[in-house]
């Protein structure tokens, strides 16, 4: 899968999209439908919404395939997480993590994650050691 990144603005606050991290759970568009739009071009519309509403339903997306970051920062990186680390299972799904998390890869690569990241439990996915949404593709159970 390619490592596409795409970024939508208001203005104020950037959303930064990585579909390839996307798990599909609908979380975003189904909280605000009014910027998150899946079947229209561009399917991310910020102008449509607060800054605040953006921000607080980026913090509930479960994969960490959206993202942001404010216009006026100098520095835009993501929001590293003051907070303890907590897994959760995903019902049918994801393992997710909340918190800072280093991955480190089957070549050793290390990769600095926060928020939220979805690691997969089904062993479909094509992003291992992330999920893609494939749990849903073959009916996965757990």
């Amino acid at each position: 899968m390619k490592d596409i990144t795409k970024k939508y603005s208001n203005g104020e606050v950037t959303i930064v999209w990585k579909p390839s991290l996307c798990i599909h759970s609908a979380i975003c568009f189904n909280g605000l439908e009014d910027v998150f739009h899946p079947k229209e071009l561009p399917w991310i519309t910020p102008e449509k919404s607060t800054t605040d509403k953006i921000i607080e339903q980026i913090k509930k997306c479960p994969s960490g395939a959206l993202s942001y970051y404010m216009n006026a920062d100098e520095k835009k990186e993501n929001v590293q997480v003051e907070a303890e680390t907590i897994v959760e299972t995903s019902p049918n799904g994801p393992l997710l993590v909340y918190g800072n998390v280093t991955v480190k890869d089957s070549h050793g690569v290390l990769t600095k994650k926060n928020n939220v990241t979805a690691f997969c439990r089904c062993g479909a996915s094509q992003n291992k050691p992330y999920c893609d949404g494939s749990h849903k593709k073959i009916g996965f159970q757990a």
